[in-house]
């Protein structure tokens, strides 16, 4: 924008009237000035105080400098000389696209979160200068937002992304050598952080820790087995069906509102009724003994640890789902025991047992859900099973695809009777009806088993039912996080890499917490992706005398983008200060490129 003069006669004297106009460029390079705002008839100081005047860094003179900015048309007026400067704006150009949206979020909320002070005051620079703390900021947000191997963050998307332009660093912060630096200098710190995050989540939410769910999972490596007998890479059971890979277990802690409190990583061969003795302790040691709630599904407790709870002093309050078997032993004291209604579709029946209380909850949402699974595999299989029988195959061939069918319909399976002829191909199968009425009798039905007494039978359904979120974690960590490790090989990385993911969780979880009051479907990667569309550009102006005005400029945000923003109560940062550079400086620095 620049001033404009219009002059007029008017009763034979000449009037001078002012404009600020901006100037626009349209089709065929046509240039078209728009008038933004009329200021009538002004005086020479006036004048001057509406030039559009900037501060810019001076890259010859490395220091801030003010800069009156006018079209290379016309010529320079009297009163800017010395700081004026006349751009060619048929020559500009923009350079460097890169993504600053995404970026700019996973920031605020690295900033909300207080990760950034936390991790200041940790990680103190190196004597070289090397910010070990914007190294961390760096992975985590991009952990969080296009996540992959170190490898590629320096080769590829750290030129590709603003962080650069949103820390104050150069391309010297993602160093591929810096990257692995720091992170084998994160773990002494975890617990910490742990601590640090419950403070915030419970000053920025009011969030509770009274109910904690609990339960684990694993990832693998496509790797061979380490020497090392102590390593934690280990081959056990896998719930990624990759059992014939080493994998560590990673066991996780959170509130029903999803905010992760502690994980630990075990060895891959733990067996699950291992872990939770260490876990109490682990708790108790860093947050004292308090009255929690654990939350839990079958196969974690054994009989002892749950005994164990009951005799803490004061008991440790568990509520844990148990195997399909052994409602079957209990099913006789529960049919003569009454429903209750306690919400709209979930009935239970309450059994006393010594000092625990058995809950059979029955959901009839869950009943419709699961019993059209079954059918919808039963059907399956019994097709697949027609098919075979009508086929002429091998015995050897025959029994491979019914492997194959059993593994493709394991719960539909054990409803059918299927009797291979000893020599020959021949099969023969039926429906055990029996199975079918156990198993449409249970459908929809948990038995849930805990020492609260006196607490609503459906605010212990609700609990139970909140073991999604721990799910919903675990899937977002593997799929949404990118969690599998496989680009380490050092134990050490291999848990650094998983602090990370963890750490890129929580913002996460932050921006998860921040739109379920605004829209509950609403999720933290469609804000990501959205967001992701503003780029950031330098924009190139030469001048008349040799040098270059750079604009590093965001773009705008279209109405959506700034609904979003709005709704999150976020301010955007002002744009970055000019720059100018020093005659012919730009075209030797882009000639060595």
């Amino acid at each position: 924008m620049y001033l404009r003069r219009n002059r007029r006669l008017k009763d034979g004297k000449e009037h001078c009237y002012w404009n600020i106009v901006e100037s626009k460029r349209c089709a065929g390079g046509k240039v078209v000035q728009r008038p933004v705002l009329y200021l009538g008839e002004i005086n020479d100081s006036q004048r001057e105080a509406w030039c559009e005047v900037i501060e810019a860094f001076d890259e010859g003179a490395q220091r801030p400098t003010q800069l009156a900015l006018f079209p290379a048309e016309r010529a320079m007026p009297e009163h800017a000389k010395g700081y004026g400067v006349q751009v060619r704006l048929d020559r500009m150009q923009l350079h460097r696209p890169r993504q600053w949206g995404a970026c700019w979020l996973a920031s605020a909320l690295y900033e909300q979160l207080g990760l950034d002070e936390f991790w200041a005051s940790r990680l103190p620079a190196s004597r070289e200068g090397t910010r070990w703390d914007h190294i961390l900021q760096t992975l985590v947000c991009y952990r969080l937002i296009d996540p992959g191997s170190e490898w590629r963050l320096h080769r590829l998307w750290f030129a590709q992304s603003a962080m650069g332009d949103l820390l104050g660093a150069d391309y010297a912060l993602v160093e591929k050598n810096a990257l692995y630096r720091c992170l084998d200098k994160l773990l002494p710190h975890k617990t910490e952080l742990f601590e640090h995050l419950r403070q915030r989540w419970r000053d920025l939410f009011g969030a509770r820790f009274d109910v904690l769910l609990y339960d684990l999972t694993s990832t693998y490596f496509e790797s061979n087995p380490p020497a090392d007998e102590a390593d934690k890479r280990r081959y056990g059971y896998s719930r990624d069906k990759r059992s014939d890979c080493v994998q560590v277990v990673i066991a996780l802690i959170v509130t029903p509102e999803g905010f992760p409190l502690a994980y630990e990583v075990l060895p891959g061969n733990t067996a699950d009724n291992t872990t939770l003795r260490g876990f109490l302790h682990k708790i108790e040691r860093q947050y004292g003994k308090a009255q929690r709630i654990w939350v839990m599904d079958r196969g974690i407790p054994t009989e002892e640890v749950l005994s164990e709870m009951r005799q803490a002093d004061p008991p440790v309050c568990y509520l844990v789902g148990t195997p399909k078997g052994r409602l079957g032993r209990l099913e006789q004291q529960l049919l003569g025991l009454p429903w209750h209604a306690v919400r709209e579709g979930v009935d239970v029946k309450l059994l006393p047992q010594e000092q625990e209380l058995y809950v059979l909850a029955q959901s009839r949402s869950r009943i419709h859900k699961e019993r059209a699974m079954r059918r919808r595999q039963l059907k399956r299989l019994w097709a697949r099973l027609k098919q075979l029988s009508t086929m002429r195959l091998k015995r050897e061939d025959l029994l491979m695809k019914l492997g194959a069918a059993r593994a493709k319909s394991p719960s539909a399976w054990r409803l059918v009777d299927l009797e291979v002829a000893p020599q020959g191909a021949t099969f023969r199968f039926e429906l055990n009806r029996k199975k079918l009425r156990d198993v449409r009798r249970r459908e929809g039905r948990y038995l849930l088993r805990t020492n609260l007494q006196g607490h609503d039978p459906a605010r212990l359904w609700q609990f139970y039912i909140q073991l999604v979120e721990i799910e919903a974690a675990f899937k977002n960590l593997k799929d949404d996080l990118g969690l599998r490790p496989i680009y380490h090989h050092l134990e050490q990385r291999i848990e650094a890499h998983i602090f990370v993911a963890f750490i890129a969780y929580c913002l996460h979880v932050t921006l998860r917490a921040r739109l379920k009051p605004l829209a509950g479907g609403l999720t933290p990667r469609a804000v990501l992706d959205k967001l992701a569309a503003v780029q950031m550009l330098d924009v190139h102006f030469p001048t008349t005398d040799g040098r270059t005005l750079i604009l590093s400029r965001y773009t705008e945000l279209n109405a959506d983008q700034k609904l979003l923003v709005n709704q999150l109560n976020l301010t955007l940062p002002p744009q970055p200060p000019p720059r100018i550079t020093a005659a012919g400086q730009l075209a030797s620095a882009t000639g060595k490129m």
